[in-house]
C-alpha cells in the first residue's frame, strides 16, 4: 500500500522534464476533458431543444467577458514567466506573489460581478437583440449563477499557473475533467426540477471541483492564502506584462459578443449550432494546439537567453504539431455530418439542426491548423517577454473577424456557418503575421526548410481527405438512393448497391461507417507521409514505440536533422 501511495504521489507531484512529455500528459487529460465535454453537450441536447440551449450558452457571454479579460489574460501570458523567475530568487517570495494575485483578483472580480449581475437584463438586451424580453430575462437569471461559478475560477487559475510553472501538468489538466463532470451531474440530477437552470447549477458545482482538485497539490508544494493585497514588484511586473494581453482579450470578447449579436438575429437556435460546432472543433485544437503550446511555454521561457536552442525547440515542436493536427482538421471537414449526428443526434436535435451544425463545423475546420499555430507562436512571444506583439496582431485579426461577420451576415445574407468562416479567415491571417514577425524577432533567416515539412503534411492530408470523401459517399445508401455527389452520373439501377452500402439512418451503421472511413483516412495519411519521407512521422513513430515500451527516455525536446537545418 505504501508503494502504491508513493507511486501516486510521484505521478501527481513529479515535474515533467520535457515539452513532449508535458504535452503528452496534457493531451491525455485534454482528450478525457474534451470527450466529457462532448458528453456534456450530448446530455444538454438530450434534455433541451436547440432554442433553449441558445439561451443557456448566451448566458455565458457576460461572465466570460469579465473573467477572461481580468483573470485569464493575466495567467495566459504573464503569470507563469514571472512566477518561474521568482522561484529562482526564493520560494517564499514566489508564494507571496501568488497569494497577492489571488487577493487582488478577487477584489477586482467580485464587485464587477455584482454590478453586472444587477444590470444583466439590460446588458443582454444589447448583446442579443434577436431574443425576446422573456428569453432575455432567462439568460440574465442563468448568468447570475455563472458569475458565482467564475469566482472559483479566479482562485483556481492562480493554482493552475503555480502548478504549470513548476512543470506539474497532470493535476491542472485534470481540473477541466472534473468541471465537465460537475455540469453533467447537475444537468442530470436537477433538469426535471430546475429546468434550464439545472446546467447552470452544474457549472457552479464543476467550478468548485476545478478549484478543489488543484488545491491539495498547490498547498503541498508551498502555496498559502494570505491577507496581503498591496502589489509587490513581481505583481506589478505581472500587471505590466498582462496589460497588452488584457487589451487583446478585451477585443476578443468584443468579437465573441458580435458573434452572439449576429447569431441572435438569424434565429434563436443558431447560437446552439455555432456553439456545438465550436465544441467539436476545439477537440483537435486543444489536443495538439493548446496542449503543446501550454507545455512549451515554461521550457521556452527558460531558453529566452539562448536563441539557437529556442529556435530548435520552437520550430521542431511546430512542425510536429502541424503534422498531428492537420489530418484531424480534414477529418472534421469531410465527416462533419456523421460526427454531428453521432455526438448530438437526439430525438429533439433533428436533421436540419444536424446540417446547420455540420456546415458551421466545416467552416471552423478550415482554420483549425491556424488556431493551433497561433497558440504556439503567441506563447513563443510570451516566453521572450514580449506580450505586445501578439496583442497588436490579434486586434488586427479581430477587426477582420468583425468586418467579415458583418459582411457575410448583413450584406450577403449568409447563414450561421459564415460566422465560423469569418473566424477562420481572421485566425489564418493572425497566424501568418505572427509567424513572419517571430522569425524576424529571433533572427531566423533560413525559412525555406520550414515549408518542406508543411508541404508534405498538406499533400498527405489532401490525399487522405479525397479518399475519405469517396468512401463516405460510396458506402452510404442515402447517396445512391438520392444519386448525390459524383454518383449522380452513374446509373444506380444497373448497380446492385444494396449489397455493399450501409443504411446510415441507423446509429450502428453510421458509427461503423464513420469509424471505418476515419481509420482508413488516417492510414492513407500515414502512408503518403511515409512515401514522402516525412521526418515528423519518424518522430511520431519513435514516440509511440517509447510510450508502448514504457520508456523513460523522453528527457529532451525534439531535435533532429530538420530541426538543425532550420536553426
Amino acid at each position: 500500500m505504501d508503494k502504491i501511495i508513493k507511486k501516486g504521489k510521484q505521478i501527481f507531484f513529479s515535474p515533467q522534464s520535457s515539452v513532449i512529455s508535458a504535452a503528452t500528459t496534457i493531451m491525455l487529460m485534454i482528450v478525457a476533458s474534451r470527450i466529457l465535454g462532448l458528453v456534456r453537450q450530448r446530455v444538454l441536447a438530450h434534455f433541451f431543444v436547440p432554442e433553449d440551449l441558445s439561451l443557456f450558452f448566451a448566458a455565458f457571454r457576460l461572465p466570460d467577458l469579465i473573467f477572461e479579460v481580468l483573470v485569464f489574460g493575466t495567467f495566459s501570458s504573464a503569470f507563469i514567466p514571472v512566477f518561474t523567475k521568482s522561484l529562482k530568487k526564493g520560494e517564499s517570495e514566489a508564494w507571496d506573489t501568488a497569494a497577492r494575485v489571488v487577493n487582488i483578483g478577487l477584489i477586482i472580480f467580485i464587485p464587477l460581478a455584482l454590478i453586472f449581475s444587477f444590470k444583466a437584463d439590460l446588458v443582454y438586451s444589447y448583446m442579443a437583440p434577436g431574443f425576446t424580453l422573456e428569453q432575455t430575462h432567462t439568460i440574465a437569471a442563468i448568468a447570475r449563477v455563472l458569475f458565482a461559478a467564475q469566482a472559483f475560477f479566479v482562485v483556481s487559475y492562480v493554482l493552475t499557473g503555480v502548478l504549470e510553472s513548476l512543470r506539474i501538468f497532470l493535476v491542472p489538466a485534470l481540473a477541466p475533467v472534473f468541471y465537465n463532470l460537475g455540469i453533467i451531474a447537475g444537468t442530470v440530477a436537477f433538469s426535471n426540477s430546475l429546468g434550464l437552470m439545472a446546467p447552470a447549477v452544474g457549472v457552479l458545482i464543476g467550478a468548485a471541483f476545478h478549484f478543489l482538485i488543484q488545491l491539495p497539490a498547490s498547498i503541498k508544494l508551498g502555496f498559502r492564502f494570505g491577507s496581503q493585497v498591496k502589489p509587490n514588484a513581481d505583481v506589478k511586473k505581472i500587471g505590466r506584462l498582462a496589460l497588452p494581453r488584457v487589451v487583446d482579450l478585451s477585443f476578443q470578447q468584443i468579437a465573441k459578443t458580435v458573434e452572439l449579436y449576429f447569431a441572435s438575429l438569424l434565429s434563436v437556435s443558431s447560437y446552439t449550432y455555432f456553439t456545438f460546432a465550436n465544441t467539436l472543433q476545439l477537440l483537435p485544437v486543444g489536443l495538439f494546439g493548446t496542449s503543446v503550446a501550454k507545455a512549451a511555454l515554461p521550457t521556452l521561457a527558460r531558453m529566452d537567453n539562448d536563441l539557437e536552442k529556442f529556435r530548435k525547440t520552437l520550430f521542431s515542436v511546430f512542425a510536429q504539431m502541424v503534422f498531428l493536427i492537420t489530418p484531424l482538421a480534414v477529418m472534421l471537414i469531410v465527416l462533419r455530418i456523421p460526427f454531428v449526428r453521432l455526438v448530438y443526434g437526439t430525438d429533439i436535435f433533428g436533421w436540419e439542426a444536424t446540417v446547420q451544425t455540420g456546415m458551421v463545423l466545416s467552416a471552423f475546420g478550415v482554420g483549425i491548423v491556424f488556431q493551433a499555430a497561433t497558440a504556439l507562436f503567441s506563447r513563443a512571444f510570451y516566453a521572450l517577454h514580449d506580450t505586445k506583439t501578439p496583442v497588436f496582431v490579434s486586434i488586427g485579426s479581430i477587426f477582420i473577424n468583425v468586418v467579415a461577420s458583418f459582411y457575410f451576415i448583413r450584406v450577403l445574407g449568409l447563414d450561421i456557418w459564415s460566422l465560423a468562416a469569418a473566424f477562420s479567415l481572421s485566425t489564418t491571417v493572425q497566424s501568418i503575421v505572427l509567424f513572419y514577425m517571430l522569425i524576424k524577432k529571433i533572427n531566423h533567416a533560413n525559412t525555406r526548410s520550414l515549408f518542406l515539412p508543411l508541404l508534405k503534411v498538406l499533400t498527405s492530408a489532401s490525399v487522405s481527405g479525397f479518399v475519405m470523401y469517396f468512401l463516405l459517399k460510396f458506402f452510404d445508401r442515402y447517396t445512391w438512393v438520392k444519386r448525390l455527389s459524383f454518383l449522380g452520373k452513374l446509373d444506380a439501377e444497373q448497380i446492385a448497391f444494396e449489397k455493399f452500402v450501409l443504411d446510415t439512418r441507423y446509429t450502428l451503421n453510421l458509427l461503423f461507417l464513420t469509424v471505418g472511413v476515419s481509420v482508413i483516412g488516417l492510414v492513407v495519411y500515414v502512408f503518403v507521409a511515409w512515401l514522402l519521407r516525412s521526418y515528423e512521422l519518424k518522430i511520431f513513430v519513435g514516440l509511440v514505440k517509447r510510450f508502448l515500451s514504457k520508456s523513460t527516455a523522453l528527457r529532451e525536446p525534439i531535435t533532429g536533422p530538420d530541426a538543425d537545418s532550420i536553426s
